[in-house]
């Protein structure tokens, strides 16, 4: 692309997701990439975006726009995107962000990644040309540490998740997720991540738990970028947490960003999307984009697995998720479990969030103690 900025350093940014930052800069980094990172996500970012936005644009595009324009104005020159397919209107978010950016006055590239069509050599090849470095070897090894930093990530975070609603002592197990997660993310190779991950677990174990406290299991689910941030979905996994709920959430870190960096004939189980794509099939029979057939296949599969509820959780307006939204209602009702869906944008107050969480967890621990006072002690005995 023509322009004074592209024979400049490359200074490299992405949006703010998460503990996305963390993978995708050791991979980067080991491309030997100058790298500059919007704060991580919050109410100043959101505002910005917000300001630039349309007003029916949902949170994420709002979160990823603010981020942009921070970055580059601390000197970012090339921007890194994702793009989706179907309904979502993810796929344009690049193109329309590009768009506004330009009007603002900023000069800037823009490299657009397809996650979930993209073969993994032109995934290599956008990162080569995002970091000017054409080095296939290194590439590879970035790919490696990358991958290496998502499953570490995932398995000190489901840790956490198991631990919040048994410890003694709310927080602890927080914060050494919290020393876990800074040294993963100092981790220069993959013996260091491995090393990482494993004193993490072993501190874990020092957590005075309650083994004999009734906890329910509740499946999270819904659009990616609200599952994956705690800004934007306001501490939900903490919150049910300290309202005694063990989560599983739906979408993980690692195998959001495998189905792209792992080729499909190196996987060696069911992905996430395959497998809500089989359990949906009683109300959903294709993928219409966004995380909309996995949303109604994990509400399925939970109520084969016998958890206590489903919290749906989406930005207000997603387009995919409209549709899964109104699906979900007749899933609880059918399959007899109960789910809820959280909508969130820019105006969403915590206080309400909680108020809502506080009384599924009364309803589902309603429906627990009925469960049990009517469960048949022969098979003639049927309330």
């Amino acid at each position: 692309m023509p322009g004074s900025n592209y024979k400049r350093k490359r200074i490299v940014s992405f949006p703010r997701m998460g503990n996305i930052h963390i993978p995708i800069c050791a991979l980067l980094k080991e491309m030997n990439a100058e790298i500059i990172l919007a704060p991580p996500n919050n109410k100043q970012a959101l505002t910005i975006g917000t300001r630039y936005s349309p007003e029916t644009m949902c949170l994420p595009y709002k979160m990823n726009l603010g981020n942009y324009i921070q970055a580059l104005d601390q000197g970012a020159n090339i921007l890194l995107m994702f793009q989706a397919p179907g309904t979502c209107r993810l796929g344009n978010y690049a193109k329309m962000a590009e768009m506004k950016l330009k009007e603002l006055g900023y000069d800037f590239e823009m490299i657009v990644f397809d996650l979930y069509g993209g073969k993994f050599k032109e995934i290599v090849n956008k990162f080569s040309r995002a970091t000017d470095n054409k080095s296939i070897t290194r590439a590879v090894k970035g790919i490696k540490i990358c991958l290496a930093k998502f499953n570490a990530l995932d398995k000190i975070e489901k840790e956490l998740f198991y631990l919040r609603p048994r410890e003694k002592n709310f927080g602890e197990a927080e914060k050494i997720y919290n020393k876990g997660r800074n040294l993963i993310n100092k981790a220069q190779n993959t013996g260091e991540v491995k090393a990482a991950v494993d004193q993490t677990m072993a501190e874990y174990k020092q957590v005075y738990i309650d083994k004999s406290k009734e906890i329910l299991r509740i499946y999270l689910t819904g659009e990616f970028f609200v599952l994956l941030d705690p800004f934007v979905n306001m501490d939900i996994e903490k919150e049910l947490g300290r309202l005694g709920a063990e989560v599983d959430r739906q979408i993980m870190l690692s195998e959001w960003m495998g189905q792209s960096l792992i080729p499909k004939w190196l996987r060696k189980k069911e992905t996430h999307k395959e497998r809500a794509t089989r359990t949906a099939k009683r109300y959903m029979t294709r993928i219409i984009g966004g995380e909309c057939i996995e949303s109604v296949g994990d509400a399925v599969y939970a109520a084969e697995k016998k958890l206590d509820g489903v919290v749906h959780a989406t930005p207000f307006n997603c387009i995919p998720e409209i549709m899964s939204q109104c699906i979900l209602p007749h899933i609880s009702r059918k399959e007899e479990i109960p789910v809820i869906s959280l909508l969130v944008d820019e105006h969403t107050g915590k206080a309400g969030l909680i108020t809502r969480l506080e009384a599924f967890i009364d309803l589902m621990n309603r429906n627990r103690r009925e469960f049990r006072h009517c469960e048949p002690k022969t098979p003639a005995d049927v309330c």
